[in-house]
């Protein structure tokens, strides 16, 4: 790895946090700040977010991502579909040291930072795994929640995190103003990926203004609906052959 693809200082600077933020993030909060630098500098410097995107930082993005710890379940598996900058993922883990997260992204310059955020910040209790939600499926280990943010429609983005449930699991979609056409748009969709309930919740009110709109997908005894779960079985059969093979 160059020296240009390290996690270097910050070009760029985010601003102090708010007063909230203390709250939010308690004792993890220098923790926080110096992800929101390194956002700042070389999450910009690699494309990861926007220029435009530095001063909003921690309304839109730190803060705005923390608040979905309000609605997981404690102790219980993550994982962070089309985690990109580490969003909503790194934020969720630093407010949430009791969940085991697993960060999900393909890209390979997107996994980069995100592993050395990980060391960085000493969040034991998550990993980052390089790989498509569709590719990962029978050799990734079913969770109970799967996180996501603007990542893509509700209906695709089910199409991609449900079949990553465990039975019973639920996917937590950050999304905007839209939340409830997008949900009623997907309803289809979600029937045939075995989904049982839906619920538009909110999260973060008194800390973030507006607070955050969450789509909640409860799935059922089967995640992903039948074709999913042939799918898995498949996957699995074939890891296991691979795994005898000398």
């Amino acid at each position: 790895m160059t020296s240009e693809e390290t996690v270097a200082e910050p070009a760029e600077q985010p601003g102090p946090p708010p007063e909230v933020a203390r709250r939010v993030f308690g004792d993890r909060l220098p923790d926080a700040e110096r992800y929101a630098e390194l956002l700042a500098g070389v999450g910009v410097q690699r494309g990861l977010i926007g220029p435009r995107e530095v001063p909003r930082i921690w309304e839109r993005h730190l803060l705005n991502c923390a608040v979905l710890g309000e609605v997981v379940p404690e102790g219980v598996t993550v994982c962070d579909v089309g985690s990109g900058a580490g969003l909503p993922g790194i934020p969720l883990a630093l407010v949430r040291p009791d969940l085991e997260i697993t960060l999900l992204e393909p890209l390979l310059r997107r996994t980069r930072f995100l592993e050395e955020v990980v060391e960085l910040l000493g969040l034991d209790h998550v990993s980052v795994l390089r790989g498509r939600a569709e590719e990962v499926l029978g050799t990734f280990t079913p969770v109970h929640v799967v996180t996501a943010r603007a990542v893509a429609p509700l209906d695709r983005l089910a199409g991609w995190g449900v079949p990553l449930l465990r039975p019973y699991g639920q996917m937590l979609a950050i999304k905007g103003d839209t939340a409830s056409e997008e949900l009623k748009s997907a309803r289809a969709a979600l029937g045939k990926l075995g989904v049982v309930d839906t619920e538009v919740l909110t999260a973060g009110a008194g800390v973030v203004d507006p607070p955050a709109t969450v789509v909640r997908v409860e799935a059922g005894e089967s995640p992903g609906g039948v074709r999913f779960a042939a799918k898995r079985a498949k996957a699995a059969r074939t890891s296991r052959r691979r795994r005898r093979q000398p």
